[in-house]
């Protein structure tokens, strides 16, 4: 039996904060000194990365919600220290499940108006592949972090989704 558009979206959401607890759960393991090198990725650092999933993260639920802070620049750190960037990591993964948990079929076929962050142009976009694109979005730059954290330490996480689907306990979708 097919998957429904709202399922789909709601297995995003579940993953996205279980992808995101693994990937920090590693992330602590470093030394101040890696968790802050520079090393070639998109946003230099695993700090500047991780910053980063959680930037796009608020400028992406604003639009989807209305509600909350949209920084105004995708390389802002929000956070200077790992602890603050973990426990607000963990309250945005939170309303992401939540979000995702209260879409239907209705809300995910209306579209959005946003403005991008660096250019000042209105787009229109329906809710679904503005879905799509942010949760692949953020499956893109954790597997930047994967790829430092490998780099450094010899290792990384397991990440795929295929994973996460199989765990037995997974939440529901």
């Amino acid at each position: 039996m097919p998957i429904s558009p709202v399922a789909h979206y709601r297995m995003f959401g579940h993953y996205n904060a279980w992808a995101n607890g693994r990937l920090y759960a590693a992330a602590a393991r470093l030394s101040p000194e890696q968790y802050r090198a520079d090393r070639g990725a998109f946003f230099k650092s695993v700090h500047g990365t991780l910053n980063h999933l959680l930037v796009t993260d608020r400028i992406w639920m604003q639009r989807f919600t209305g509600v909350g802070d949209a920084p105004g620049r995708l390389d802002a750190i929000l956070f200077e220290t790992f602890d603050e960037l973990l426990a607000a990591r963990e309250v945005e993964d939170r309303r992401i499940v939540d979000f995702v948990d209260g879409l239907d079929d209705a809300r995910i076929a209306r579209t959005i108006k946003y403005r991008r962050v660096s250019s000042p142009e209105p787009f229109e976009q329906q809710l679904a592949p503005a879905l799509a694109h942010w949760f692949n979005h953020q499956t893109h730059h954790r597997g930047q972090v994967h790829a430092v954290l490998t780099g450094l330490v010899g290792e990384a996480p397991e990440l795929d989704l295929l994973f996460f689907q199989r765990l037995p306990a997974r939440p529901a979708a």
